[in-house]
């Protein structure tokens, strides 16, 4: 893991190449069929444009749409290790139905499927990574099966921009602070994935219990949960609050969070605050999301855990 995170910007080497191109046909719109970290990537595109076309579909089958709608759009079926069933579902149905399709995959029974019946696809690196810490990967080949040149483009620069390890001791500190304490990441909605991929880390990386919601919904409800008092106190001692601030949020969601965290604190809880820095978007992303992974390795190594591996997710699969 920390050699995943220490050589991340040179996933942005990657130069993806499509597989029997010519039989990719254009679309106006997409619909991304991704578990787990095979999705992380089509989130993560939404705060480059939000507007998009994009449908990111995370179960089996295929989602609702109409004739018309299904018929002009590429359903992208992603899936790091080619053999996540759903995905295989998603792929199999999109093909009965004679649906536009395409294929994001490293190996296994997807990319078989690709070349069987002759389906466009891009084939990642096989370098032994996690598909949460192959986000470069990923993105970069979901942005040229779309056609998106110019996040392309910038993400390519990312090779020359990034320092994974100038992040290394801020998650170092972030992680002793939260140690022996659960992390709840708040973000505003448009960064939703970015608030997500926390969770996610914290999760597969230090294995221990995370969660994550947006302003300004969560103004509406989770924050009634957080009113503390004698007879609940116990219940939230061990939250940690980490507010994902960015200069670039609506005025009213960046007050939202100001107040958030005074009435927060003002309770007794605890909070920091993590400002998204960069010049671009993608800047602010892979900034954020490389301090998160390496809090969440330090905190794997505070509670001794295996970061690398997720024993519970293999042990469900083999008895599914």
């Amino acid at each position: 893991m920390q050699d995943a995170i220490e050589n991340f910007t040179k996933q942005f080497e990657f130069t993806p190449k499509i597989e029997n191109g010519e039989s990719l046909q254009k679309a106006t719109s997409f619909v991304v069929g991704g578990m787990g970290g095979s999705h992380l990537a089509a989130d993560l595109l939404s705060i480059y444009d939000k507007n998009i076309p994009l449908l990111i579909h995370k179960n089996y089958g295929l989602p609702k749409l109409s004739e018309t709608v299904a018929k002009s759009s590429l359903y992208i079926a992603s899936s790091y290790s080619g053999n996540t069933e759903e995905i295989l579902d998603f792929a199999k149905e999109a093909l009965s139905s004679r649906l536009n399709l395409a294929i994001i995959a490293v190996r296994g029974k997807l990319i078989d499927f690709a070349v069987s019946n002759n389906i466009p696809y891009i084939k990642l690196p096989d370098t032994g990574i996690q598909p949460r810490s192959a986000i470069g990967f990923s993105l970069l080949a979901l942005v040229h099966l779309i056609g998106e040149s110019e996040i392309e483009k910038e993400l390519s620069s990312m090779i020359s921009i990034l320092d994974p390890k100038s992040q290394e001791e801020s998650g170092k500190d972030l992680a002793r602070v939260l140690s022996g304490k659960i992390p709840v990441i708040y973000s505003s909605s448009i960064n939703t994935p970015i608030g997500y991929n926390w969770k996610i880390k914290f999760n597969e990386t230090s294995k221990i219990p995370s969660f994550y919601n947006v302003f300004p919904e969560l103004n509406h409800n989770e924050m009634a949960g957080m009113d503390v008092i004698p007879s609940t106190k116990k219940l939230s001692d061990n939250f940690y609050f980490i507010f994902l601030s960015d200069s670039a949020d609506h005025p009213r969601i960046q007050k939202r969070m100001e107040i958030t965290k005074k009435l927060y604190m003002d309770r007794g809880l605890e909070v920091a605050t993590i400002d998204l820095s960069g010049k671009t978007t993608s800047e602010k992303i892979f900034n954020s999301l490389l301090l998160a992974d390496w809090t969440a390795l330090h905190l794997s190594k505070i509670y001794d855990t295996e970061p690398d591996k997720v024993v519970i997710v293999e042990e469900f699969k083999k008895l599914i």
